[in-house]
């Protein structure tokens, strides 16, 4: 009998502790201090305390909900064990140095509806694993030096608003399966190593208000079922291999705000079209490089989309 008080007066010891936070949510939060240099960062931890009382953290039910830990000083990889922090809505680890991949458990945030980990140091490819992520409202991810393609998986995200990528090292094709991004809003994927033609299912997207691709490889006709994109507000092409005429219905886009098509080799009427655009507060179609095109397509080819 004696043994059993001692056995529950230790459990109720270590829950309280813990914060009545679980060993594996706590475990998992010590590894992230661990790889990511905790002693040193700008606000560190004591893990002597409840962990609700930890820098950043936020405890809802006894349950990791958050991790904020913005402009802290992390420095190193994040770990594996972030996985097993299966509550987590929402992580923010942007400005910080963080270096190597999104590990591949991302997958287990069933429940993740925010990922920012911009202006860090990321330098490998994105995991497949991020399309199971089917909670996510906002991925951030700009300014690392993330490589390889953007996973085709991406287009699991159907409840994704937001898709910022930009200034990164991805290269390859935007994936088709973009099209299954039905409630995307915003998607900037400029200033990287993106090539290929635009694909035509990104029109799925009807409630598209920014994109911005400027700064890649892209190349080829634009699809005309770009001109499906009726809530448009910014379309940013510039500084791509782009040529040909632009669609014909792409004056249909009257919410248009802001349009750059520059420094690509697009023909027609391109004085007229701001004419067309009773919204338009910034136009620029002019070539500022004598560089040429980078890719050039048959004109065969050129129908693929349209």
């Amino acid at each position: 009998m004696k043994t059993a008080k001692i056995t529950l007066l230790m459990c109720l010891v270590t829950l309280l502790s813990f914060g009545n936070v679980s060993t594996k949510e706590k475990e998992a939060l010590e590894a992230l201090y661990t790889s990511t240099n905790g002693p040193l960062w700008r606000t560190t931890w004591n893990l002597k305390t409840p962990v609700k009382d930890w820098h950043g953290v936020v405890v809802k039910d006894d349950k990791v909900i958050a991790l904020n830990l913005e402009f802290n000083g992390l420095r190193g990889e994040i770990p594996e064990a972030i996985g097993d922090l299966v509550h987590l809505k929402h992580i923010n680890f942007f400005r910080n140095k963080l270096t190597g991949a999104i590990p591949s458990s991302i997958k287990n945030l069933k429940s993740l509806e925010t990922l920012n980990i911009a202006f860090n140091m990321l330098n490998d490819p994105l995991p497949n694993e991020i399309g199971d992520l089917k909670s996510l409202r906002n991925l951030k991810l700009f300014m690392n030096a993330i490589d390889g393609e953007i996973p085709t998986t991406i287009g699991q995200l159907a409840n994704l608003n937001t898709l910022e990528l930009y200034s990164n090292q991805l290269t390859g094709e935007l994936p088709s399966t973009v099209g299954g991004l039905t409630n995307l809003k915003t998607m900037l994927l400029s200033s990287n190593k993106l090539s290929g033609k635009l694909p035509a299912s990104i029109a799925n997207a009807k409630g598209l208000k920014i994109l911005s691709v400027f700064d890649n490889n892209f190349f080829g006709t634009l699809p005309n079922s770009i001109c499906d994109l009726k809530n448009l507000e910014e379309l940013v092409l510039s500084d791509n291999a782009f040529y040909g005429n632009l669609p014909t219905d792409l004056a249909s886009l009257t919410n248009l705000k802001v349009l750059l098509i520059g420094n690509n080799d697009f023909k027609g009427e391109l004085v007229q079209l701001k004419k067309q655009l009773p919204n338009l507060k910034q136009y620029d179609f002019v070539n500022m490089t004598s560089e040429g095109v980078i890719v050039t397509l048959d004109d065969e080819d050129d129908e693929d989309d349209n």
